[in-house]
């Protein structure tokens, strides 16, 4: 989802808090070149990805409202995942029990399970989804960031920013993927071309979600 005018290229997102809710004009700043012979995360690609998300937000989010806790009397069942999912300025999970939780890895899209074996996972910006005890599923945009799975089948991921999917517009994103095709094939710099392909990852994969 595009709201408000933006550079294609930025860095520091700021919207404006006296603005009332709805499309906000977005100030970007520079960004660090990417990187073009490093296939890892750098500070360009996740600020791309945050550029992308913002763009293609219907409005901003004041918070994501946190699913409740359900507690119960007895030890969690060995076939749930406890799942922390935090962001610098709220918690959206807090050690809540889930099924299953599946990961946009640098390693690959991976699926969590209880009883999983312990890792950590650098996270690609793209789309975390949740399914939760009752059987329906949650999914989030997230900048990218790292999920840790720990002993006793507990996941704790961590990121910048996250958007709930369905605050994002189709039609936006549809234009954005048409933007960025563009100058992915076009003469530009190496610069401008890599970063116009990680938008169109990003993007892509936002555009099967919200089909």
């Amino acid at each position: 989802m595009v709201i408000g005018n933006a550079n294609r290229l930025g860095g520091t997102f700021s919207a404006n808090p006296e603005k009332s809710p709805g499309p906000q004009k977005l100030n970007l700043a520079e960004h660090p070149t990417f990187d073009t012979h490093c296939h890892c995360p750098t500070t360009s690609s996740i600020m791309s990805s945050l550029r992308i998300a913002r763009a293609a937000l219907r409005a901003r989010p004041a918070a994501i409202a946190r699913p409740i806790q359900r507690r119960g009397y007895a030890e969690v069942a060995n076939d749930k995942i406890k799942l922390s999912l935090a962001l610098p300025h709220q918690s959206i999970y807090k050690s809540q029990d889930v099924v299953q939780v599946n990961l946009p890895a640098e390693t690959g899209d991976m699926g969590v399970l209880a009883n999983h074996v312990a890792s950590i996972e650098q996270l690609k910006p793209g789309l975390v989804e949740i399914i939760e005890e009752q059987g329906g599923s949650k999914q989030f945009f997230l900048s990218g960031g790292f999920a840790t799975v720990q002993p006793n089948s507990v996941l704790s991921i961590n990121a910048v920013e996250g958007y709930p999917l369905e605050d994002f517009s189709a039609e936006a994103v549809r234009n954005q993927i048409a933007e960025a095709q563009k100058i992915a094939s076009g003469s530009g710099s190496e610069a401008d071309i890599a970063e116009a392909k990680i938008e169109l990852e990003v993007l892509e994969s936002l555009q099967a979600a919200l089909k």
